[in-house]
């Protein structure tokens, strides 16, 4: 089972020239929480792995990524170039992160069965967006308010959906 886990801002802002354009410790500590759990597996493109600070520890990571040449030499990675390489991963009862970006979240889309969103109750500018999804086919199972302070100054909400289809 694939589920999502992403932060964005109230215009589905999710990147900008290859970061986060926010701060919100509290968030990763939570993004760390969940992709700990269970497979402890998180699905990404190419850009997104790049973007990461080193490899995430306690984690498996699968790069897709159209660049045949693409090489990582790492035990916790895995390279794949297909959509369909992740059929097993899809089809699975277990749960596998995807964490981005953009067009990862887009072409993996028909496929998720979880959203773990935390929406930054800001406008941010950026150039990597969240796609835009009927509301109307998803459950919201879990929602809380984060706590802002001074490491987490936005406003920001926690929210776990579930698609209705399941």
């Amino acid at each position: 089972m694939l589920s999502f886990i992403v932060a964005m801002s109230e215009n589905y802002v999710i990147g900008k020239n290859g970061n986060v354009p926010w701060h919100l410790p509290a968030d990763l500590k939570i993004f760390k929480e969940i992709t700990s759990s269970g497979t402890k597996t998180m699905i990404m493109g190419r850009k997104t792995f790049e973007s990461l600070p080193k490899v995430l520890p306690g984690r498996k990571h699968i790069i897709l990524t159209g660049n045949k040449d693409y090489k990582v030499n790492d035990s916790n990675i895995e390279v794949i170039h297909s959509i369909d390489e992740l059929t097993p991963y899809i089809n699975s009862f277990e749960e596998y992160f995807v964490i981005g970006g953009g067009e990862i979240f887009s072409l993996l889309f028909p496929y998720v069965k979880r959203l773990y969103l935390t929406i930054i109750h800001h406008d941010f500018e950026g150039d990597t967006y969240f796609p835009n999804f009927d509301k109307s086919q998803w459950k919201v199972t879990k929602l809380h308010e984060g706590k802002i302070d001074a490491d987490n100054k936005y406003k920001h909400t926690y929210l776990l959906l579930e698609w209705k289809g399941c």
